[in-house]
């Protein structure tokens, strides 16, 4: 009789559960759909804004910025312009997309109004930022796998790359392309363990 009635509990939840979950899709969409449209000036400026750094040269005729594509993802790019001479650099460790990180970083809009750093952020080290790269956005995981540690970078990130259409803060407005200085100071793990485990 026990299973009888939660068997009829079930079938009588079933369709609310479904309106449910169709709600949220509906609104979902529908978020999404608004803010498409309500953000329309803002992503038009910020696609044009990477699009001129995608085609920036400097005096001689090269182009500014590295325009950097995974093998894993060849539908996406983020734009790179290193500080540092690479040729320093070039023999020391690169992290993986499971390595963890030890960053400097300042994060803007493409209007340079600072959204995140880690300067205030002393838990690892003066203004370092350890954590996971792949629980990063996926700009972030393009960018440092392709860094060495000690390599110092301007990344520009579309926001295909970076939040999407998400709303994150009055600054990170949905389709915000950002930019980043990073500085890849380690990559703990590596070498030593890390939360008790060594990368492989």
């Amino acid at each position: 009789m026990k299973k009888f009635l939660l068997w009829a509990t079930l079938f009588l939840l079933l369709p609310s559960i479904f309106v449910a979950c169709e709600d949220t899709s509906k609104k979902d969409e529908d978020e999404a759909k608004n803010y498409w449209e309500e953000y329309a000036t803002w992503r038009n400026d910020n696609i044009a804004f990477f699009e001129a750094k995608y085609a920036e040269v400097d005096s001689a005729g090269e182009l500014v910025y590295d325009r950097v594509t995974p093998s894993w993802d060849a539908g996406s790019t983020i734009l790179m312009r290193w500080y540092n001479d690479r040729t320093l650099t070039q023999n020391a460790k690169q992290p993986k997309s499971t390595s963890y990180i030890d960053v400097i970083y300042k994060g803007t809009t493409y209007k340079g109004d600072v959204f995140d750093d880690s300067y205030d952020n002393t838990a690892h080290g003066d203004s370092i930022y350890r954590s996971k790269l792949s629980d990063n956005i996926k700009g972030w995981v393009i960018a440092f796998t392709n860094m060495h540690e000690g390599d110092h970078c301007e990344i520009i990130i579309p926001h295909t790359c970076a939040y999407g259409d998400a709303y994150k803060s009055e600054l990170l407005l949905p389709y915000s392309t950002l930019v980043f200085d990073v500085q890849l100071r380690g990559i703990p793990g590596l070498e030593k363990p890390v939360n008790g485990k060594k990368q492989e």
